[in-house]
């Protein structure tokens, strides 16, 4: 076996993963939950019925297809158990597609073998969200893997080949045209950075826009200056993902819409809260990473402190934004029917025990839905400019504004695309941060598998 520790915790990360899928094939032998669903329709794939569709189901095909080539290739039979190999045999390559997307905001050079991604790509593939998912028949773990895959072929210049990657993530969830966009914006971003004239060349257009940490809301208007001179530039580059554009235009008018199948219980809604919880979301999970800045965490709270009310003007602006945060809860808060009743989530627990626990509780959290922001805001910005910083969150708006259900599945991409861009992890923050993500993975799956009440069910994410 390799003497590289990385190579140790992948295969620890691969033998784990696949006792936990034989465990849960042996407990959970009957479909569950959303698979129901997904199994049949599958199944019918795997027939050569590709004309049959179940009106519940709203994502895409692209599920289904995998599964179709995996049976031809492998030569699977399409039975449950060998259905949920298919997102088990892309949770195992998720380490190997983060390893490329750290190295690409750490520019660090790539792991000499492919087979052996690093620690923390290792670490950061068991994110409660994403590991759990990967023994159940659904969309999430194949969608993440090629959405990260697009944004590191586009990182790396490979723009055809990102925007095929990026329309195959779309056949597993529609939105994911969103990030599809993100990693051309990216990779245009760092490339408008460190580029450089060649000799005896003019010298190129700039884009205005200084390190994140250094900057103004006036250097935001000076960005929206220089942008119309940088557009020659980086339009050649947009090419491939406009026919993707263009394909999911065609899709949409195709539809009559972006949802699929059961349209009446995915309305699309304006649900702002959805962004303060993902903050605060984003901050549970990956606390380790944003208390090992320069400082320490003393030095995170001072920096957060002083962005907020370190003197008049920012006091004052933070109590606007605090204003315009009551009003959004109060007008956008809202509660589904699906989180009200299925007390089969978290987000059933968290819901009742924390929001419902007094009429103002949800104002009490607006301060730390501020400070969590600011955490994030000033743990990336320490490599990154301020157009860079300010990216993800503007693609995070049509992700989850639009989704009226509380659901920790819709945060998944954006998680692990924001904890990507920090770049100076301490080992020992990483391995906190393992044990971390496996004290929940241990007490979710346990639970899921051992403690179904006949009341209840199997409780999961």
């Amino acid at each position: 076996m390799s003497s590289d520790p990385a190579a140790t915790y992948y295969a620890a990360f691969c033998a784990i993963s696949v006792l936990t899928l034989k465990l849960i094939n042996e407990e959970v032998t009957d479909p569950y939950m959303d698979e129901p669903f997904h199994v049949p329709q599958a199944q019918a794939y795997c027939e050569g019925d590709y004309w049959t569709w179940d009106p519940k189901i709203t994502t895409p095909p692209g599920l289904y297809v995998l599964s179709v080539i995996l049976k031809r290739i492998f030569m699977f039979k399409c039975n449950l158990p060998m259905l949920r190999l298919t997102p088990l045999l892309f949770l195992l390559v998720l380490p190997i597609v983060l390893a490329r997307l750290l190295c690409f905001h750490q520019r660090e050079r790539l792991p000499q073998s492919l087979l052996v991604p690093t620690t923390e790509a290792v670490i950061l593939s068991a994110f409660p969200i994403a590991w759990f998912f990967g023994f159940l028949y659904y969309t999430e773990v194949p969608s993440l893997v090629f959405v990260v895959a697009t944004v590191v072929a586009s990182a790396q210049k490979r723009h055809w080949l990102a925007a095929l990657l990026g329309g195959i993530s779309c056949t597993f969830r529609q939105n994911n045209i969103v990030w599809v966009m993100y990693a051309y914006a990216c990779s245009q971003l760092m490339h408008l950075r460190f580029r450089r004239a060649p000799p005896g060349s003019q010298s190129l257009a700039k884009l205005h826009d200084p390190p994140a940490l250094a900057a103004s809301p006036m250097d935001l208007l000076h960005s929206a200056r220089t942008l119309p001179g940088v557009i020659p530039e980086i339009l050649p580059s947009f090419v491939p993902y406009a026919l993707v554009l263009v394909g999911f235009g065609a899709f949409i008018v195709w539809n009559g819409g972006i949802v699929l199948g059961d349209k009446s219980n995915h309305i699309p809604a304006l649900h702002v809260p959805q962004l303060y919880y993902f903050t605060g979301f984003a901050t549970i999970f990956g606390w380790p990473a944003l208390i090992t800045g320069k400082g320490g965490l003393r030095g995170l709270a001072r920096d957060i402190w002083g962005r907020m009310f370190g003197n008049k003007r920012s006091t004052f602006v933070t109590a606007l934004v605090a204003i315009a945060m009551s009003v959004t809860i109060h007008e956008f808060t809202i509660h589904h029917p699906f989180l009200l009743s299925d007390n089969r989530h978290y987000t059933f627990y968290v819901w009742r025990r924390v929001f419902l626990l007094h009429p103002l509780m949800p104002y009490v959290l607006i301060p730390g839905y501020m400070a969590c922001a600011w955490a994030w805001y000033l743990r990336i910005g320490r490599d990154q400019t301020l157009l860079q910083n300010l990216l993800l969150p503007v693609f995070v708006l049509p992700t989850l504004i639009p989704t009226p259900l509380l659901e920790p599945r819709y945060f998944l991409i954006p998680y692990i695309l924001l904890r990507a861009q920090v770049t100076d992890v301490p080992l020992w923050a990483v391995l906190v941060e393992g044990f971390w993500y496996g004290a929940v993975n241990l007490v979710t799956v346990y639970v899921f598998l051992y403690k179904a009440r006949l009341d209840v069910g199997r409780f999961m994410w």
